[in-house]
């Protein structure tokens, strides 16, 4: 007999720049942002409403790739309330302790801010990097859009405070945090945001309400909320189950959980796959990369994700879990159609495993991946490529894998192509020889991001521009 879920509750806590705030009877699916700005926040600025701008960062204590207590800048418009529960939030209105924080105060010595609009932003996303020590590059800023002050008082900004010494009443306080998310069941506004932190609660969840929607990081979910105030009657989110949050290592392969955040990937796989490290560092921004998930960017099976092409020129497979046990399966035969998978009823991505070995026989490994799109970071891939190609001792290809994003209705091979160069030299005189073939391997659509014709021609000059990089 099935075991029924313990009922919901109507309200929750959560800590609000040090006060416990009580939310009570409100909808789950309500933005951060909404929320912050109803109850006189309103430093938290709404620019875009989508994750892009970054004048809606506020910070929240979670946990980096090593399970330690962190500063963690977030964009709150893609932040559903049901997620806040039991977490601490710190916004603009909260960094000051009677004096203006070397944050604040350095901007304004730097003539960082003009209109104002973008700065708390700003100021949020450069508070986190203070305390984790990660103000040396440009990347904490990253996801912050600026049309007035021009970024380089900013990034003077950020230049004078890495030589500070963060340490004061905050970094002091980070030491005691508990960032481990506590199990929620909550209801507001005839919708249910439950938080399990064990599998098998969100597993029989599941079971239990097949209707419901799976979320963890709610980037790409959140959009819906802030843009289309789209409702869920019932939320199952993942991001509280240690056991979609790990990363297992052999000489063989890597596992990683389905619901770790992008970032810890970034930190904890550095340098073992290129191709990855390649698209991790132009996916979106810092604040979305804390929140967003492997398993929810292959989930939605978008067209354009960014990392299915990268997985599936690594071969990887994905793991699939259910109430009746678990099956694997090559990322290739996952994604079946438009916003379409394989993922039946009852099943949640459990883990993505890449192989780590060369084909038998090759000497060499050479990959890569591509994102073109209107701006480096923090935009919608026009077109996106990966490119696997392992060589023998006389720089045959003894194996290949064209994957490719932007172009058909779901990630894909350029199966053909790879059949093509198996046994060929590894030369220019090879690229140009299937460059023809790969121009009309897909039908891409035209849209505002570029013609189909652009596309193909990316398709087929992205390979040709790996083979220079790589030859």
């Amino acid at each position: 007999m099935t075991q029924q879920v313990t009922a919901p509750i109507t309200d929750f806590t959560f800590t609000l720049n040090g006060a416990k705030t009580h939310v009570k009877n409100l909808a789950p699916t309500m933005t951060l942002l909404h929320y912050l700005r109803q109850n006189g926040y309103v430093g938290t600025k709404e620019g875009c409403g989508d994750g892009d701008c970054g004048a809606c960062t506020v910070a929240i204590v979670g946990q980096d790739s090593h399970g330690q207590p962190q500063y963690q800048a977030v964009n709150s418009c893609l932040v559903p309330l049901g997620a806040i529960a039991g977490r601490e939030v710190i916004t603009a209105e909260g960094i000051a302790n009677g004096q203006l924080h070397p944050v604040q105060a350095a901007m304004v010595e730097m003539a960082g801010s003009q209109c104002g609009y973008c700065t708390p932003g700003f100021i949020m996303s450069m508070f986190a990097a203070y305390y984790n020590h990660s103000l040396g590059d440009d990347i904490c800023i990253e996801g912050n859009l600026c049309r007035c002050t021009g970024y380089l008082p900013i990034r003077k900004a950020a230049q004078l405070l890495a030589k500070n010494n963060a340490d004061d009443h905050f970094s002091a306080a980070l030491v005691s945090k508990t960032p481990d998310l506590a199990a929620i069941a909550y209801t507001g506004s005839e919708q249910q945001f439950y938080r399990p932190i064990e599998l098998a609660e969100a597993l029989q969840l599941l079971q239990q309400y097949p209707e419901a929607t799976l979320v963890a990081g709610a980037t790409d979910l959140g959009l819906e909320m802030s843009w289309h105030r789209r409702t869920y009657p019932i939320l199952i989110s993942l991001e509280g189950i240690a056991a979609l949050k790990q990363i297992h290592q052999t000489n063989d392969y890597v596992e990683i959980g389905a619901a770790l955040p992008l970032s810890h990937i970034e930190d904890l796989l550095h340098g073992i796959f290129p191709s990855l490290d390649e698209m991790l560092h132009w996916f979106a921004a810092r604040q979305v990369r804390n929140r967003a998930t492997l398993g929810g960017n292959i989930g939605t099976a978008s067209p354009i994700g960014d990392l299915p092409p990268v997985l599936l020129a690594l071969d990887a497979s994905v793991k699939l879990v259910s109430i009746d046990g678990d099956r694997s399966l090559l990322l290739a035969d996952f994604f079946k159609g438009y916003r379409q998978t394989e993922l039946k009823q009852g099943e949640i991505i459990h883990s993505v495993k890449i192989p780590k070995t060369i084909t038998s026989g090759a000497t060499k490994r050479l990959s890569q991946s591509y994102k073109i799109g209107k701006r480096g970071t923090d935009d919608i891939s026009i077109v996106a490529a990966a490119f696997v190609i392992d060589l023998d001792d006389q720089q045959n290809i003894l194996h290949a894998r064209l994957a490719y994003g932007g172009v058909a209705a779901t990630p894909i091979r350029a199966i053909a192509i790879e059949e093509m160069l198996i046994g060929q030299p590894w030369t220019m005189a090879t690229v140009r020889s299937v460059k023809p073939a790969l121009h009309e391997a897909f039908t891409p659509l035209s849209d505002l991001r570029g013609s189909a014709n652009y596309r193909k021609m990316l398709v087929s000059n992205l390979f040709e521009k790996f083979f220079i990089e790589h030859s």
